[in-house]
């Protein structure tokens, strides 16, 4: 199981939130709207309304331990900049920040964060690549239990080999796809004898339980 936090729970992430926690993930959400915590509070393990500028606050959360902080506060860009920066300073390893354009999101990557998320930006490319070069993933019909997923390696994985993981007997699902980030690659059916690294990011497919089994691992 994995930790994140979501500030900010306007549309985007709200249902972040959400599908983070619907993934068995535990996840903590924080607004200052009492009404947008209200809402999240069944798909998530924390709701906390609070004003996420305020660094001792944010620091009295252990935010620091969690795997990854998503800032998705409103159009004031100075109070994710803020928030960013706090974050940065509590000594969070993975801050994903949503930018309102690109100046924003420089100004966020200088602050601290890891990650920029340009939610139309990002969704109107992915849009647009599925016209024109679509994925053949996406004309796989898949059973409503079964998932396509990205998964990172579970301690247990890294350093054996998809023959000694054994992954189709012990867990039922199939590896049909190894991303190696360093240095990147992309390997298609990966062999048997292919050796589990803690870059790689394993995207299997298989029945949702099952894969949520693998990712309890942890």
């Amino acid at each position: 199981m994995k930790r994140f936090a979501v500030i900010g729970l306007g549309n985007f992430g709200f249902h972040a939130a959400k599908s983070l926690f619907e993934d068995g993930n535990e996840v903590v959400a924080i607004d200052l709207d009492r009404n947008r915590i209200q809402a999240i509070d069944p798909f998530c393990t924390e709701a906390v309304v609070m004003d996420a500028t305020d660094k001792e606050r944010l620091k009295s959360l252990g935010l620091e331990v969690m795997d990854s902080v998503i800032v998705s506060t409103g159009a004031k860009i100075s109070t994710s900049l803020l928030i960013t920066l706090h974050l940065q300073e509590i000594g969070v390893k993975k801050i994903l920040a949503k930018a309102l354009d690109e100046d924003h999101g420089k100004i966020l990557k200088k602050v601290g964060a890891t990650e920029i998320i340009h939610p139309e930006k990002d969704m109107a490319i992915r849009v647009a690549r599925g016209l024109s070069t679509p994925n053949i993933l996406d004309f796989i019909p898949l059973e409503e239990d079964y998932s396509l997923v990205q998964v990172d390696p579970p301690r247990a994985f890294i350093g054996k080999t998809l023959r000694e993981l054994n992954l189709r007997a012990k867990y039922n699902v199939h590896v049909i796809a190894i991303k190696e980030l360093v240095p990147e690659n992309f390997v298609l059916v990966p062999p048997a004898d292919f050796l589990i690294k803690d870059s790689d990011i394993l995207i299997m497919l298989g029945k949702s339980q099952d894969i949520k089994r693998i990712k309890a691992l942890g």
